[in-house]
Protein backbone atom coordinates (compact mmCIF):
# COMPACT_ATOMS: atom_id res chain seq x y z
CA UNK A 1 0.00 0.00 0.00
CA UNK A 2 1.11 3.49 -0.81
CA UNK A 3 0.07 6.36 1.46
CA UNK A 4 0.50 10.60 1.74
CA UNK A 5 0.95 12.52 4.21
CA UNK A 6 2.47 15.79 5.57
CA UNK A 7 4.94 14.94 8.11
CA UNK A 8 7.95 16.98 10.22
CA UNK A 9 11.05 16.54 8.92
CA UNK A 10 12.94 19.01 11.64
CA UNK A 11 12.11 21.41 13.42
CA UNK A 12 10.01 23.33 11.06
CA UNK A 13 9.79 22.13 7.71
CA UNK A 14 7.47 20.27 6.43
CA UNK A 15 7.46 18.03 3.40
CA UNK A 16 5.16 15.43 1.65
CA UNK A 17 6.18 12.05 1.74
CA UNK A 18 5.31 8.67 0.13
CA UNK A 19 4.93 6.14 2.44
CA UNK A 20 5.35 2.23 1.44
CA UNK A 21 4.78 -0.59 3.63
CA UNK A 22 6.53 -3.48 2.74
CA UNK A 23 4.32 -6.37 4.58
CA UNK A 24 2.93 -8.85 2.62
CA UNK A 25 -0.92 -8.89 3.79
CA UNK A 26 -3.50 -7.15 5.74
CA UNK A 27 -3.35 -9.31 8.29
CA UNK A 28 0.19 -8.65 8.94
CA UNK A 29 -0.24 -5.50 8.54
CA UNK A 30 -3.51 -5.18 11.39
CA UNK A 31 -1.31 -7.80 13.47
CA UNK A 32 1.67 -4.99 13.40
CA UNK A 33 0.10 -1.64 14.16
CA UNK A 34 -1.09 -3.44 17.77
CA UNK A 35 2.67 -3.73 18.58
CA UNK A 36 2.94 -0.74 20.15
CA UNK A 37 -0.46 -0.36 21.35
CA UNK A 38 -0.16 -3.60 23.32
CA UNK A 39 3.23 -3.52 24.24
CA UNK A 40 3.48 -3.24 28.21
CA UNK A 41 7.11 -3.16 28.82
CA UNK A 42 9.03 -0.73 26.54
CA UNK A 43 13.26 0.20 26.16
CA UNK A 44 13.28 4.10 24.83
CA UNK A 45 16.28 4.96 23.19
CA UNK A 46 17.37 8.81 22.38
CA UNK A 47 20.40 9.53 20.47
CA UNK A 48 23.13 12.25 21.43
CA UNK A 49 22.33 14.58 18.59
CA UNK A 50 18.28 14.67 20.36
CA UNK A 51 19.75 14.51 24.23
CA UNK A 52 22.56 17.08 23.39
CA UNK A 53 20.90 19.24 20.48
CA UNK A 54 24.32 18.28 18.27
CA UNK A 55 26.54 18.79 20.86
CA UNK A 56 25.86 21.95 22.82
CA UNK A 57 25.27 20.31 25.90
CA UNK A 58 22.66 18.71 27.20
CA UNK A 59 18.91 19.60 26.09
CA UNK A 60 17.35 20.33 29.47
CA UNK A 61 13.75 21.04 27.81
CA UNK A 62 14.07 17.90 25.35
CA UNK A 63 14.85 15.43 28.30
CA UNK A 64 12.47 16.85 30.34
CA UNK A 65 9.92 16.54 27.83
CA UNK A 66 10.67 12.64 27.30
CA UNK A 67 10.22 12.22 31.01
CA UNK A 68 7.07 14.03 31.73
CA UNK A 69 6.02 11.17 28.41
CA UNK A 70 7.38 8.56 30.06
CA UNK A 71 5.79 9.08 33.65
CA UNK A 72 2.21 9.71 31.77
CA UNK A 73 2.86 5.69 30.83
CA UNK A 74 4.46 4.70 33.19
CA UNK A 75 1.21 6.12 35.74
CA UNK A 76 -1.00 5.20 32.73
CA UNK A 77 -4.10 7.22 32.06
CA UNK A 78 -7.72 7.09 30.27
CA UNK A 79 -5.83 6.83 26.90
CA UNK A 80 -2.81 4.18 28.01
CA UNK A 81 -2.48 2.22 30.50
CA UNK A 82 0.51 1.71 32.60
CA UNK A 83 3.48 0.36 31.45
CA UNK A 84 7.32 -0.47 32.28
CA UNK A 85 9.68 1.79 30.72
CA UNK A 86 13.78 1.55 30.84
CA UNK A 87 15.35 4.37 29.33
CA UNK A 88 18.65 4.00 27.28
CA UNK A 89 20.35 7.28 26.42
CA UNK A 90 23.36 8.55 25.11
CA UNK A 91 24.81 11.74 25.68
CA UNK A 92 27.84 11.40 27.87
CA UNK A 93 30.73 11.99 25.51
CA UNK A 94 28.87 14.98 23.95
CA UNK A 95 28.13 16.28 27.65
CA UNK A 96 31.96 16.04 29.13
CA UNK A 97 33.33 17.58 25.67
CA UNK A 98 31.03 20.88 26.55
CA UNK A 99 32.10 20.84 30.22
CA UNK A 100 35.88 19.80 29.13
CA UNK A 101 35.56 22.85 26.95
CA UNK A 102 36.53 21.05 23.89
CA UNK A 103 34.61 22.12 20.48
CA UNK A 104 35.30 19.04 18.39
CA UNK A 105 35.04 15.60 19.39
CA UNK A 106 38.96 14.25 20.36
CA UNK A 107 40.05 10.91 18.47
CA UNK A 108 42.36 9.10 21.04
CA UNK A 109 40.37 7.31 23.29
CA UNK A 110 41.57 8.05 26.74
CA UNK A 111 40.71 11.20 26.20
CA UNK A 112 36.88 10.33 24.88
CA UNK A 113 36.57 7.93 27.90
CA UNK A 114 37.99 10.59 30.16
CA UNK A 115 34.66 12.94 28.65
CA UNK A 116 32.59 10.10 29.02
CA UNK A 117 33.29 9.81 33.20
CA UNK A 118 33.08 14.22 33.54
CA UNK A 119 29.69 14.40 31.15
CA UNK A 120 28.17 11.03 32.57
CA UNK A 121 27.54 12.95 35.63
CA UNK A 122 25.54 15.82 34.10
CA UNK A 123 23.64 13.13 32.30
CA UNK A 124 22.57 11.28 34.98
CA UNK A 125 21.34 14.46 36.96
CA UNK A 126 19.44 15.65 34.40
CA UNK A 127 17.66 12.80 34.27
CA UNK A 128 16.78 12.31 38.04
CA UNK A 129 15.72 15.68 38.65
CA UNK A 130 13.42 16.04 35.52
CA UNK A 131 12.13 12.33 36.39
CA UNK A 132 11.81 13.30 40.06
CA UNK A 133 9.94 16.18 38.65
CA UNK A 134 7.26 14.52 37.10
CA UNK A 135 6.55 12.05 40.42
CA UNK A 136 9.12 9.36 39.08
CA UNK A 137 12.23 7.23 40.86
CA UNK A 138 15.27 6.51 38.73
CA UNK A 139 18.34 4.50 38.83
CA UNK A 140 21.53 4.84 36.96
CA UNK A 141 22.59 1.64 35.54
CA UNK A 142 26.25 1.77 33.53
CA UNK A 143 26.55 -1.73 31.11
CA UNK A 144 28.92 -3.03 28.94
CA UNK A 145 28.80 -5.53 25.97
CA UNK A 146 30.79 -7.92 28.04
CA UNK A 147 27.84 -7.95 30.70
CA UNK A 148 25.31 -8.89 28.55
CA UNK A 149 27.42 -11.73 27.05
CA UNK A 150 28.63 -13.12 30.07
CA UNK A 151 25.47 -15.18 31.44
CA UNK A 152 26.29 -14.58 35.05
CA UNK A 153 26.33 -11.48 34.62
CA UNK A 154 23.74 -11.26 32.12
CA UNK A 155 21.29 -12.68 34.62
CA UNK A 156 22.33 -10.53 37.44
CA UNK A 157 21.89 -7.40 35.41
CA UNK A 158 18.54 -8.63 34.47
CA UNK A 159 17.65 -9.50 37.92
CA UNK A 160 18.63 -5.47 38.84
CA UNK A 161 16.58 -4.43 36.36
CA UNK A 162 12.92 -6.26 36.68
CA UNK A 163 13.47 -5.37 40.70
CA UNK A 164 13.72 -1.91 39.42
CA UNK A 165 10.54 -2.36 37.12
CA UNK A 166 8.73 -3.83 39.90
CA UNK A 167 9.51 -1.00 42.51
CA UNK A 168 8.32 1.31 40.29
CA UNK A 169 11.83 3.03 39.20
CA UNK A 170 12.81 4.33 35.68
CA UNK A 171 16.24 2.73 34.85
CA UNK A 172 18.59 4.83 32.94
CA UNK A 173 21.10 3.37 31.05
CA UNK A 174 24.22 3.77 29.53
CA UNK A 175 27.31 2.27 28.11
CA UNK A 176 29.82 2.65 30.42
CA UNK A 177 32.51 4.23 28.01
CA UNK A 178 35.16 5.17 30.96
CA UNK A 179 35.91 1.41 30.94
CA UNK A 180 35.00 -0.03 27.70
CA UNK A 181 34.97 1.61 23.71
CA UNK A 182 32.91 -0.51 22.46
CA UNK A 183 30.52 2.67 21.11
CA UNK A 184 32.97 5.07 20.90
CA UNK A 185 34.53 2.64 18.38
CA UNK A 186 31.90 1.07 16.33
CA UNK A 187 28.54 3.21 16.94
CA UNK A 188 25.82 4.18 18.75
CA UNK A 189 23.76 2.94 21.68
CA UNK A 190 21.32 1.15 19.27
CA UNK A 191 23.24 -1.91 19.98
CA UNK A 192 23.00 -1.45 23.60
CA UNK A 193 19.54 -0.92 23.63
CA UNK A 194 18.81 -4.13 21.19
CA UNK A 195 20.59 -5.91 23.73
CA UNK A 196 18.49 -4.55 27.03
CA UNK A 197 14.99 -5.54 25.18
CA UNK A 198 16.32 -8.79 24.52
CA UNK A 199 17.50 -9.28 28.40
CA UNK A 200 14.12 -7.43 30.05
CA UNK A 201 12.11 -9.41 27.90
CA UNK A 202 10.81 -6.54 26.59
CA UNK A 203 7.89 -6.15 23.77
CA UNK A 204 8.70 -3.25 22.20
CA UNK A 205 12.05 -0.90 21.21
CA UNK A 206 11.60 2.73 20.94
CA UNK A 207 14.51 4.56 18.60
CA UNK A 208 14.52 7.80 19.04
CA UNK A 209 16.76 9.51 16.47
CA UNK A 210 17.09 12.89 14.65
CA UNK A 211 15.57 11.47 11.47
CA UNK A 212 12.20 10.51 10.70
CA UNK A 213 12.73 6.72 10.09
CA UNK A 214 13.73 4.47 7.17
CA UNK A 215 13.15 5.51 3.62
CA UNK A 216 14.43 3.02 0.48
CA UNK A 217 17.57 5.11 -0.12
CA UNK A 218 19.16 8.69 1.60
CA UNK A 219 16.78 11.14 1.41
CA UNK A 220 19.53 13.38 1.37
CA UNK A 221 20.87 12.66 -1.98
CA UNK A 222 17.40 11.39 -3.03
CA UNK A 223 14.46 13.57 -3.18
CA UNK A 224 11.78 11.31 -4.31
CA UNK A 225 13.07 8.95 -1.44
CA UNK A 226 10.44 6.78 -0.79
CA UNK A 227 9.53 6.26 3.56
CA UNK A 228 9.25 2.68 4.92
CA UNK A 229 6.30 3.00 6.71
CA UNK A 230 6.00 -0.74 8.17
CA UNK A 231 7.90 -3.94 7.34
CA UNK A 232 9.45 -6.87 9.47
CA UNK A 233 12.29 -6.77 11.33
CA UNK A 234 13.84 -9.35 9.59
CA UNK A 235 13.11 -8.21 5.99
CA UNK A 236 16.89 -8.97 4.39
CA UNK A 237 16.50 -5.75 1.89
CA UNK A 238 16.16 -3.44 5.11
CA UNK A 239 20.14 -3.81 5.70
CA UNK A 240 20.61 -2.26 2.15
CA UNK A 241 18.43 0.31 2.60
CA UNK A 242 20.40 1.84 5.54
CA UNK A 243 22.80 4.48 4.91
CA UNK A 244 25.54 5.03 7.31
CA UNK A 245 25.80 7.86 10.33
CA UNK A 246 24.82 10.91 9.25
CA UNK A 247 25.50 13.00 12.85
CA UNK A 248 28.40 14.36 13.73
CA UNK A 249 27.79 13.98 17.61
CA UNK A 250 26.69 10.27 18.02
CA UNK A 251 28.45 7.95 16.00
CA UNK A 252 25.30 5.42 14.90
CA UNK A 253 23.48 5.92 11.66
CA UNK A 254 20.17 4.07 10.01
CA UNK A 255 22.12 0.89 9.81
CA UNK A 256 22.82 0.28 13.60
CA UNK A 257 18.75 0.98 14.49
CA UNK A 258 18.07 -1.41 11.70
CA UNK A 259 20.69 -4.40 13.38
CA UNK A 260 18.86 -3.72 16.54
CA UNK A 261 15.50 -4.09 15.30
CA UNK A 262 17.10 -7.34 14.09
CA UNK A 263 18.40 -8.47 17.13
CA UNK A 264 15.45 -7.21 19.11
CA UNK A 265 13.02 -9.35 16.83
CA UNK A 266 14.81 -12.35 18.00
CA UNK A 267 13.42 -12.08 21.33
CA UNK A 268 10.08 -11.07 19.96
CA UNK A 269 10.17 -7.58 20.49
CA UNK A 270 9.18 -4.99 17.45
CA UNK A 271 11.28 -2.16 16.57
CA UNK A 272 9.96 1.91 16.23
CA UNK A 273 12.58 4.38 14.50
CA UNK A 274 11.10 7.69 15.35
CA UNK A 275 11.84 11.42 15.22
CA UNK A 276 12.55 12.23 18.37
CA UNK A 277 11.38 16.22 18.36
CA UNK A 278 7.67 14.78 17.09
CA UNK A 279 4.92 16.45 19.81
CA UNK A 280 4.36 13.36 22.39
CA UNK A 281 6.06 11.25 19.89
CA UNK A 282 6.00 8.18 22.86
CA UNK A 283 2.08 8.98 23.64
CA UNK A 284 1.43 8.45 20.04
CA UNK A 285 2.84 5.21 20.24
CA UNK A 286 1.43 3.70 22.82
CA UNK A 287 -2.00 4.95 21.45
CA UNK A 288 -1.05 2.77 18.48
CA UNK A 289 -0.54 5.56 16.04
CA UNK A 290 1.46 5.47 13.37
CA UNK A 291 5.09 7.42 13.59
CA UNK A 292 7.96 6.49 12.24
CA UNK A 293 9.19 3.41 10.57
CA UNK A 294 7.49 0.35 12.61
CA UNK A 295 10.02 -2.90 12.30
CA UNK A 296 7.81 -5.89 13.37
CA UNK A 297 8.56 -8.93 14.94
CA UNK A 298 6.09 -11.27 13.64
CA UNK A 299 7.43 -13.98 16.42
CA UNK A 300 5.51 -14.21 19.89
CA UNK A 301 7.81 -12.96 22.40
CA UNK A 302 7.33 -16.73 24.36
CA UNK A 303 7.78 -18.80 20.70
CA UNK A 304 11.32 -16.82 20.39
CA UNK A 305 12.35 -17.83 23.92
CA UNK A 306 11.11 -21.26 23.39
CA UNK A 307 12.64 -21.53 19.91
CA UNK A 308 16.30 -20.00 21.25
CA UNK A 309 16.04 -22.61 24.34
CA UNK A 310 15.40 -25.84 21.83
CA UNK A 311 17.85 -24.54 19.04
CA UNK A 312 20.34 -24.65 21.82
CA UNK A 313 23.33 -26.98 21.47
CA UNK A 314 25.26 -26.67 24.05
CA UNK A 315 23.54 -28.37 26.66
CA UNK A 316 25.84 -28.58 30.15
CA UNK A 317 23.83 -30.95 32.15
CA UNK A 318 20.42 -32.23 33.15
CA UNK A 319 17.67 -32.75 35.37
CA UNK A 320 16.25 -35.99 36.16
CA UNK A 321 12.51 -35.31 37.52
CA UNK A 322 10.03 -37.52 39.15
CA UNK A 323 6.33 -38.13 37.17
CA UNK A 324 4.11 -35.53 39.20
CA UNK A 325 6.64 -32.84 37.67
CA UNK A 326 6.79 -34.33 34.64
CA UNK A 327 3.30 -34.60 34.37
CA UNK A 328 2.71 -30.64 35.50
CA UNK A 329 5.49 -29.74 32.28
CA UNK A 330 3.96 -31.63 29.50
CA UNK A 331 -0.23 -30.12 30.41
CA UNK A 332 1.22 -26.54 31.64
CA UNK A 333 4.63 -25.52 30.18
CA UNK A 334 5.03 -24.31 33.38
CA UNK A 335 8.18 -23.63 35.58
CA UNK A 336 9.68 -26.66 37.30
CA UNK A 337 10.37 -26.51 40.91
CA UNK A 338 13.50 -28.04 42.71
CA UNK A 339 10.92 -30.41 44.61
CA UNK A 340 10.46 -32.47 41.58
CA UNK A 341 13.83 -32.70 40.79
CA UNK A 342 15.03 -36.12 41.48
CA UNK A 343 18.81 -36.11 40.39
CA UNK A 344 21.38 -33.67 38.90
CA UNK A 345 23.77 -34.29 35.94
CA UNK A 346 27.27 -32.34 35.14
CA UNK A 347 28.45 -29.01 35.85
CA UNK A 348 26.53 -26.10 34.34
CA UNK A 349 26.01 -22.52 35.30
CA UNK A 350 22.78 -20.54 36.59
CA UNK A 351 21.44 -19.43 33.33
CA UNK A 352 22.50 -22.23 31.13
CA UNK A 353 20.56 -24.83 29.32
CA UNK A 354 19.86 -27.86 30.56
CA UNK A 355 17.96 -30.86 29.36
CA UNK A 356 15.08 -32.54 31.28
CA UNK A 357 14.37 -35.96 31.82
CA UNK A 358 11.84 -38.02 32.92
CA UNK A 359 12.68 -41.24 35.03
CA UNK A 360 13.03 -43.36 32.19
CA UNK A 361 15.91 -41.12 31.16
CA UNK A 362 13.59 -39.85 28.17
CA UNK A 363 13.80 -36.18 27.32
CA UNK A 364 10.60 -34.04 27.99
CA UNK A 365 11.96 -30.55 28.06
CA UNK A 366 14.89 -28.11 27.90
CA UNK A 367 15.18 -25.19 30.20
CA UNK A 368 16.99 -22.20 32.05
CA UNK A 369 18.64 -23.62 34.94
CA UNK A 370 17.76 -20.67 38.00
CA UNK A 371 20.92 -22.23 39.60
CA UNK A 372 24.11 -23.86 39.12
CA UNK A 373 24.49 -27.62 39.43
CA UNK A 374 26.48 -27.25 42.84
CA UNK A 375 22.95 -25.37 44.49
CA UNK A 376 20.13 -27.57 42.26
CA UNK A 377 22.10 -31.08 44.22
CA UNK A 378 21.58 -29.44 47.12
CA UNK A 379 17.83 -28.29 46.46
CA UNK A 380 16.60 -31.87 45.13
CA UNK A 381 13.64 -32.52 46.57
CA UNK A 382 13.37 -29.53 49.15
CA UNK A 383 10.36 -27.14 49.30
CA UNK A 384 11.07 -23.69 48.44
CA UNK A 385 10.60 -22.67 52.32
CA UNK A 386 13.78 -24.23 52.82
CA UNK A 387 16.28 -22.45 50.10
CA UNK A 388 17.38 -19.72 52.52
CA UNK A 389 18.81 -22.38 55.04
CA UNK A 390 20.52 -24.56 52.53
CA UNK A 391 21.82 -21.77 50.19
CA UNK A 392 22.06 -18.47 52.85
CA UNK A 393 19.79 -16.78 50.25
CA UNK A 394 16.44 -16.60 48.66
CA UNK A 395 17.01 -17.13 44.53
CA UNK A 396 14.48 -15.52 42.33
CA UNK A 397 10.93 -17.02 41.94
CA UNK A 398 10.82 -19.29 39.44
CA UNK A 399 9.01 -17.76 35.98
Amino acid sequence: SILFMNSPMSGSMRTTLQKINLLDDEGSLAKARSALKDARRLVIKVGSSLVTNEGRGLDEEAIGEWCRQMAILIKGDDQTPSRELIMVSSGAIAEGMKRLGWASRPKAIHELQAAAAVGQMGLAHIYETKLRENGLASAQVLLTHADLTDRERYLNAKSTLLTLLKLGVLPVINENDTVVNDEIKFGDNDTLAALVANLVEADALVILTDQKGLFESDPRSNPNAQFIEVAKALDPRLESMAGGAGSSIGKGGMITKVLAAQRAAGSGASTVIAWGREPDALLQLARGESLGTLLWASTLKQQAKKQWIADHLQLKGSLTIDDGACRRLRETGSSLLPIGVLGVEGEFSRGEVVLIKDMQGQEVGRGLSNYAAAEARLLCKKPSSEFERLLGYMGEPEK
